[in-house]
């Protein structure tokens, strides 16, 4: 099948790309005009498309010829910056349109546990926007909303061990730390989204997915700390004390860890049904405390460092 992959640069998007090739699809990205170049994962044989997602002119070249899509990208990741208008809600509304123009037989959607248009959480509601996009575009679609996703290179996990690393011996919880999540590793996510292509008896819902278990944000926080070798004592922080924290490191810092759309996503429980992977995806999936070794065996203090050092020396270039 030849398939069109957005947000292919971003963590998703990387544990995506090899799945596909070894599955036997042919693998088109879209990525905007940039001087940079992108992350990719070394190996893996794709064509390249470019376009801003809101170029409809653009955006329906680069579809030209797919059969599906995958699309991953968001805007989630720049913070407090991102216009999620824009980089969701706008950019899904064309990507629907020119998929149907050019006859697309089958679009999935990554969007997250929780979205809704009544959301108090502008992330969750440009998820919803765009959800409602997808589903009056009249391709054939399958909606994923994920639980929080974990693995290398993340910004979960390993914002979590840098921050445990720089922090002088406690870290501040948002709340009692309470709020139940259900990590979902990164690859188990990608396999279903490829298995997704693949499965006619899918199409036209929407599948709210998690991992096998539900944690606590402490559970997690001490399951990263075991895994990195990190001890640091825990304590408990009004939430708008936090989120006010994460603000002022988005202004002072070149590589804030996390963004305040944390304490949106933490706000509320992020769960979904157990068995839904294994039901309608046949995946187990797996247990967190059995896919953390990633982050043994690192000076996470020293890559904290390496992040701001990078991202500064990109921004004054």
């Amino acid at each position: 099948m030849r398939v069109l992959v957005t947000g292919a640069t971003g963590f998703v998007g990387r544990a995506v790309l090899p799945k596909l090739t070894q599955a036997g699809h042919q693998v088109r990205i879209l990525l905007r005009p940039s001087p940079a170049s992108p992350r990719l994962p070394k190996g893996v044989p794709v064509e390249v498309g470019l376009s801003d997602l809101t170029d409809a002119q653009g955006v329906r070249a680069a579809l030209l010829g797919m059969e599906a899509v995958l699309h991953l990208a968001g805007g989630e990741g720049q913070g407090s910056r991102a216009d999620l208008t824009r980089s969701d809600s706008e950019a899904t509304r064309t990507l629907a349109a020119a998929a149907r123009e050019t006859g697309v037989r089958r679009l999935i959607y990554l969007s997250h546990l929780g979205a809704d248009r009544a959301s108090a959480y502008p992330v969750l509601q440009a998820k919803a926007v765009a959800e409602d996009a997808i589903r009056h575009g009249e391709v054939p679609h399958i909606i994923v909303r994920a639980a929080v996703i974990y693995g290398s290179e993340d910004r979960f996990t390993t914002s979590l061990a840098m921050t445990l690393a720089v922090s002088p011996g406690i870290y501040f919880l948002p709340g009692n730390g309470s709020v139940p999540l259900q990590p979902l590793w990164v690859g188990d996510l990608a396999t279903a989204l490829v298995w997704a292509l693949d499965e006619e008896g899918l199409i036209g819902r929407t599948y709210e997915i998690g991992g096998p278990e539900y944690l606590s944000w402490k559970e997690i926080v001490e399951l990263v700390m075991e895994a990195a070798r990190l001890r640091r004592v825990l304590a408990e922080v009004r939430p708008p004390v936090l989120r006010a924290a994460f603000r002022l490191g988005e202004m002072l810092l070149p590589w804030p860890p996390f963004t305040p759309f944390w304490i949106d996503y933490l706000a509320a429980s992020r769960t979904a049904a157990l068995e839904t992977l294994p039901r309608a995806f046949g995946l187990q999936p797996s247990r967190m405390e059995r896919s953390l070794d990633y982050l043994r065996r690192r000076n996470w203090a020293g890559e904290w460092l390496r992040r701001q050092l990078r991202r500064s020396e990109s921004n004054h270039a």
